[in-house]
């Protein structure tokens, strides 16, 4: 499984790297999360603070949320692409502790979080004043949080063109979002 960051040039000025992809899957097996947790060292459990059991795998920069009914959430993959290679890892270090995973897991991408730069300088006052789903409170946080209208995309944005796309559920939604949010900007520097 690569685990490599790849950083993706959309255009010259216009670039991003995928940060973390989250995914969910159902292995479609009961896992019992105390044996689980004394069987594997790399596991953390505590019942009363969370129902879920806490697998890491260092060797591949992953963590996963494994519930007694089987589901996981997977964090830290770097590409959607990984995700069956993340489950798969997964699945085997379960299988350290008798949990056999016969059926083929059901996989989804839950979020993806890119980082990257739209070539642009930006006035952070002025496109809060512009942008109408924008929030900016600089004495709080230095970049302006911009939610896609009608879309499930938040851009963090910073004066120096830097960005943080989150809420994708695949690669192309980070592109055609980064684009676009490059011709939102271009435009309200018109106006």
């Amino acid at each position: 499984m690569n685990i490599e960051l790849k950083l993706v040039n959309i255009t010259k000025d216009i670039n991003y790297t995928i940060q973390n992809v989250v995914a969910s899957a159902s292995l479609f097996v009961d896992v019992p999360l105390e044996k689980v947790a004394t069987k594997l060292s790399n596991t953390e459990y505590n019942p009363e603070q969370f129902p879920g059991l806490v697998l890491r795998l260092t060797s591949l920069k992953i963590t996963a949320l494994v519930f007694s009914s089987g589901k996981i959430v997977v964090t830290g993959v770097k590409s959607e692409g990984a995700v069956p290679d993340a489950v798969k890892a997964i699945q085997k270090e379960l299988g350290k502790a008798n949990i056999k995973c016969t059926k083929t897991p059901i996989m989804k991408v839950e979020n993806m979080v890119a980082s990257g730069d739209i070539g642009l300088k930006l006035n952070l006052t002025e496109l809060a004043f512009s942008l109408p789903t924008a929030e900016y409170e600089p004495e709080q946080f230095p970049g302006l949080v911009y939610k896609v209208p009608n879309w499930h995309i938040t851009f963090l944005l910073f004066s120096t063109g830097k960005i943080v796309c989150t809420g994708a559920k695949n690669e192309k939604e980070i592109v055609k979002s980064i684009k676009d949010l490059r011709k939102t900007l271009l435009d309200a520097k018109k106006k």
